[in-house]
């Protein structure tokens, strides 16, 4: 199986934050129900998502945990020639108590106004577990994928450590990555999560994932990685991945 269209589709799911979930209908039998989700990865690299006890989507994965979650490129002007992934899995409610933290930890970074419905409202962390993907880079590139997620290194108290210290004391770092990745200036970016691959940044209410060169798996790289970026005068290409 190709190895770079694993990294590919894992990049999609990495660069948007909003996909349809699809479950098992209740109140209609036989029938899937769509609905938008915001989501990120969790440290395992599966979609997290936080969702109302209240929701129809949330009854139907109580019955029954199968589901799908689609992504596609935002903004296409012809969705049949640019990427889209559908993420077959397993959904599981989290309930243990040091998982819920870590998950809200990452999720509020990335979504922060969901901390305030979170504790008024009954929301809970559902965690996807892939099964199967099947990724769609354009015309003819079609595949059937197992072993896209990868597990973040950093997830915890690393990422905490670096995400803050960029946020604290490297603003105009981070000014500096949006500017040489074309993204909207204002509102000002803040750095909200770094994986092996790349850094999410959040600027007002998007998300964008930029892809370092390539891989990062200890701090001491991240850190080489950020500051070549911080003096380079255009993004970096992409590492080649053999097929």
């Amino acid at each position: 199986m190709s190895k770079s269209a694993n990294r590919q589709a894992r990049a999609l799911l990495l660069k948007e934050y909003r996909g349809v979930l699809s479950t098992h209908s209740k109140s209609m039998p036989g029938y899937p129900f769509g609905s938008v989700v915001p989501y990120c990865l969790d440290d395992e690299g599966r979609p997290l998502i936080l969702i109302s006890r209240i929701a129809q989507h949330t009854h139907n994965l109580q019955l029954d945990g199968k589901c799908s979650l689609l992504v596609g490129e935002r903004g296409a002007e012809d969705v049949h020639a640019v990427g889209r992934v559908t993420l077959m899995a397993e959904a599981e409610k989290i309930t243990d108590g040091v998982r819920i933290e870590a998950a809200a930890q990452r999720y509020y970074r990335y979504f922060p106004e969901s901390e305030s419905y979170h504790s008024a409202h009954d929301f809970d962390f559902w965690v996807l577990k892939p099964v199967r993907y099947r990724y769609i880079g354009g015309f003819g590139a079609i595949h059937w994928l197992d072993n896209v997620a990868l597990a973040n290194p950093f997830a915890g108290p690393a990422e905490i450590s670096m995400v803050e210290h960029m946020n604290d004391d490297h603003t105009k770092a981070i000014a500096h990555y949006v500017e040489l990745a074309g993204l909207p200036a204002t509102p000002p970016a803040v750095l909200v999560g770094i994986d092996s691959e790349g850094m999410h940044l959040r600027i007002g209410h998007s998300l964008y994932w930029l892809a370092f060169a390539e891989p990062c798996n200890t701090p001491t790289q991240v850190r080489q990685a950020l500051v070549q970026l911080a003096h380079a005068e255009k993004w970096p290409a992409l590492e080649q991945v053999e097929a």
